[in-house]
């Protein structure tokens, strides 16, 4: 299975082609960068899984989103500072036999995630 994500700009209502983004491993205040990638067109990593099931190991994670960045190449005029400059998210995987999706749906001023399939 692995694991993937996927972003929607939901100020847009669209993928969110373009934003940058950093997938770490972590281990306690310690975070270790494993790759960073500009999402597709769909708002996916371009190269598919960013861990694979052979991969993917029992632990934790962070994935990095350059929400600020993002809304500035869309052309989207913000008060400075911005109130979302980016979006970090730290999730655990327990068992990695399991997909673990990890989608983000973002504004200017807000985001949501949750544990997708």
């Amino acid at each position: 299975m692995g694991l993937s994500t996927h972003v929607l700009d939901t100020m847009h209502g669209t993928p969110a082609a373009g934003m940058g983004v950093r997938l770490y491993t972590t281990q306690g205040d310690s975070a270790t960068l494993v790759k960073g990638f500009t999402l597709n067109a769909d708002g996916r990593n371009p190269d598919g899984l960013l861990y694979d099931s052979a991969t993917l190991k029992a632990g934790t994670y962070r994935l990095v989103f350059d929400v600020a960045g993002y809304f500035a190449l869309r052309g989207v005029v913000l008060p400075e500072p911005n109130f979302l400059s980016v979006v970090s998210l730290d999730f655990g995987v327990a068992d990695p036999t399991q997909h673990y999706h990890v989608p983000l749906l973002v504004s200017p001023w807000s985001y949501s995630t949750y544990r997708g399939s």
